[in-house]
């Protein structure tokens, strides 16, 4: 609209243009454009310029009513209402409403710290001294816990340099105890100007209303700062007195060793470090340790350092073994720990403690996990301390240990042989037999074998032949093994060492040589005498492996090759024919090795199938089993008809003879049929040569095709045994094939007789 000239009413103007603007603009839009303009970073709101008081006073008055406005509303919540309204009359210069509202404010929280600083700073900005006093006071008195506020007091009275008034207030704050800021505050403030007595004074109270490791050493270091050295000693040495347990920290004694290091006294500050070590816990005292470590490289010698790291690892393993007793490796690591160290005692103890603890575990374990990991590590423990005390020379102590070793494990043959070893090797050799008399008599042994071995060596190393015989008797009485055999033969047949001298001169050992070589040469201990008791120790093991355990055939046969190896081996001592007569009386007891088929049965019962194995039959066995030398001699057959079969079939193919009748031909073909139907007879036999392993069939076979079981077994008997379930029912199939095969076999040679006198000449 547009207003007249005359003051009439508006005249309203036409628009011409009533089409829709190309851009609309709506009022959500315009108002959304200023406020970002508001918010813009280089926006700034116009500066309203006032020219005189009344519009001064109304722009007052506006403003005042906004602040008390919102004040009201939103007054006891948001304190920063009254800090804005406050500040805003301290800018107009009206401190009387300025104070007026910030006394209204602390009526509503007096407790705000923020709000007390900012009211005592306007006084203080504006230099109103007395009205800013009077706010600290009221306001440490409200608040005495305020640190703050007490600092910006004193503050406030050094800067106006009132030190008495101060030193007042200092002494208003130490009646509240507060922390260790605050004391040394107050010590500060006082070396500021120098009084050190009274500095002094003030650590001694500090440390009488906080006796921590903190206080004591401050007060040793302002000592040692104003260069009283034997004062600050005496605070520390107070300190350990007065905190008694609570000083057993590693921070105050590495600060008590700093100290001792300054003023050079290495040795007080070395007998500090140790004493540390000795009274700290271990998880505690990492940094004391490395302190020490590098205490002890700047100033000490090698064995020093070397008792630092002993110590340093010794309080580790404690720890490790506190926290895991029975992970044994620990322990043991910790002995030989102390064992390096060269401190037996200690290192006993330790042991001690160790077998000790753990029996007293073991007395409430119940399950048999437990029981077998306790047993394991218990004999572990054993072996370790023993291994220990002899090599601190302690015999007397190894053999109580290895007597208890064997009370809790009487079993044990390890622990039997060792006993004895340490005894032989001391040189005592009465020990050493009562010992493995004591051990082979035991009822239970864990290894036998290796118990017995180990006597026999020690009576060998001994040179008691005797001996080493009535223990073998002895052996063979609860063992008929073939080893036993085997080994027994073998120390026959070896020379016994000669026993060790320690000393001795030229004649002595010429003479002992001569006697020596005169043994050699004839007595019992020559070659020849030492073979013929081997070869009847070879006998009697044959005789009763084949009385005793019949079954064991493969131990017999071990046993013959071992014999036959012997006798062999004898010709350095005997003659040729000599020899080859004890060659063969041992092959004379050679077997034969044949293979055999059985059924194989599953656990339910029922054959799957057939499966070959190795049978060997022995000479004495021939009676058992009469039939093998028919299957023999049939086997024999069998492979010579193969033979021939094979050749007349390869010459019948090349050139058949010319006139040869039909009938021969069917004739002949006949007999080839029924050879191979008495080789299909014996397949399931073959008997081969025996103790040479894998030899092949029989080759006595006469020149006409007959065959003759006793020319094909001479020197090479054969006799069998009955195998139970599936070698008994082979032999009975095995017979019925012979009888089958000898019928088959006559015939066969009957037609072809009559085939070759029947052709045309």
């Amino acid at each position: 609209m547009q207003q007249p000239q005359n003051g009439g009413p508006p005249r309203v103007m036409k628009v011409k243009n009533k089409q829709p603007a190309d851009r609309q603009i709506t009022a959500e839009q315009i108002l959304r454009e200023s406020k970002d303009i508001q918010l813009e970073d280089g926006f700034t709101a116009p500066k309203q310029i006032i020219t005189d008081p009344e519009e001064l006073a109304e722009y007052r008055l506006k403003k005042r009513k906004e602040f008390e406005d919102n004040a009201r509303r939103v007054g006891r919540f948001q304190m920063t209402v009254w800090f804005k309204y406050a500040s805003w009359e301290e800018s107009q210069k009206d401190f009387r409403r300025a104070r007026s509202i910030w006394e209204r404010a602390l009526d509503i929280d007096y407790r705000n710290v923020t709000m007390w600083l900012k009211y005592a700073e306007m006084e203080m900005r504006h230099r109103f001294v007395n009205h800013a006093r009077n706010v600290w006071d009221r306001a440490v008195t409200l608040l005495p816990r305020i640190d703050q506020l007490w600092y910006k007091y004193i503050h406030m009275e050094e800067m106006l340099g009132n030190m008495a008034g101060a030193r007042q207030v200092f002494e208003r704050w130490m009646r509240f105890e507060p922390d260790h800021a605050g004391w040394m505050a107050y010590v500060k403030f006082e070396l500021r100007y120098a009084e050190v007595g009274r500095s002094r004074d003030i650590f001694e109270r500090y440390c009488q209303v906080l006796p921590s490791v903190k206080s004591w050493v401050r007060y040793a270091k302002f000592e040692m700062k104003d260069g009283e050295t034997s004062l600050a000693r005496t605070v520390y040495e107070r300190a350990v007195e007065e905190l008694g347990e609570d000083a057993q920290t590693e921070e105050f004694f590495i600060k008590f060793a700093e100290f001792e290091e300054k003023v050079k006294e290495l040795e007080r500050a070395r007998a500090i470090y140790k004493y540390a070590l000795d009274h700290i816990p271990k998880g505690q005292a990492v940094a004391l340790y490395a302190r020490f470590v590098s205490f002890e490289k700047q100033h000490g010698d090698r064995e020093g350092i070397e008792e630092v790291v002993v110590s340093k690892r010794r309080f580790q393993y404690e720890e490790e073994v506190q926290r895991a007793p029975l992970n044994y490796d620990n322990w043991f690591d910790y002995i030989k720990l102390e064992e390096s160290a060269g401190d037996v005692e200690r290192t006993r103890e330790v042991s001690r403690h160790r077998q000790m603890g753990e029996r007293g575990r073991g007395r409430g374990r119940g399950t048999i996990s437990c029981t077998v990991k306790r047993v394991g590590a218990e004999e572990k423990l054993f072996k370790a301390y023993i291994e220990l005390e002899g090599q601190l020379g302690n015999v007397d102590r190894c053999r109580k240990l290895y007597e208890k070793y064997l009370e809790w494990s009487p079993a044990n043959c390890t622990a039997w042989i060792k006993f004895a070893e340490m005894e032989k090797g001391l040189g005592e050799v009465g020990r050493t037999r009562a010992l493995y008399e004591l051990a082979i008599a035991q009822p239970v042994l864990d290894i036998p074998e290796g118990l017995w071995k180990s006597y026999i060596d020690f009576e060998i190393g001994e040179g008691e032949r005797g001996r080493v015989r009535l223990l073998y008797q002895r052996l063979l009485d609860r063992s008929k093994h073939v080893k036993v055999w085997l080994s027994f033969a073998q120390f026959e047949a070896a020379p016994m060492p000669e026993p060790a001298v320690d000393e001795e001169d030229e004649a002595e050992a010429e003479a002992r040589a001569a006697a020596a070589r005169l043994a050699a040469a004839s007595g019992p201990e020559s070659a020849r005498s030492r073979s013929e008791a081997a070869s009847r120790v070879y006998a009697r093991g044959y005789t009763s492996l084949r009385e005793v355990t019949p079954d064991s055939k493969e131990e017999a046969v071990m046993l013959l090759e071992a014999w036959k190896a012997h006798e062999a081996a004898g010709a350095a001592f005997r003659s040729a024919e000599d020899q080859a007569t004890a060659v063969a009386a041992v092959a004379k007891h050679a077997p034969r090795r044949v293979k055999r088929k059985r059924p194989i049965t599953t656990e339910d019962g029922m054959e799957v199938g057939m499966e070959e194995y190795i049978d060997w039959i022995f000479p004495e066995e021939a009676g058992a089993a009469p039939n093998l030398k028919l299957l023999q001699a049939a086997y024999r057959w069998k492979k010579q008809k193969t033979a021939d079969t094979d050749a007349a079939a390869a010459a019948a193919a090349s050139a058949p003879p010319v006139g040869v009748s039909a009938p021969a031909a069917g004739a002949a073909t006949a007999a080839a049929a029924a050879a191979d139907d008495v080789s299909d007879g014996a397949d399931d036999i073959e008997i081969e040569d025996g103790m040479g392993g894998g030899g092949g069939a029989s080759k006595g076979v006469a020149g006409d095709g007959s065959s003759s079981p006793e020319e094909a077994g001479e020197g090479r008997r054969v006799s069998g045994r009955r195998q139970q379930q599936g070698g008994d029912r082979e032999e009975a199939e095995a017979d019925g094939n012979d009888g089958g095969d000898q019928h088959r076999g006559s015939s066969e040679r009957g037609r072809g007789r009559d085939s070759r006198e029947g052709s045309p000449s």
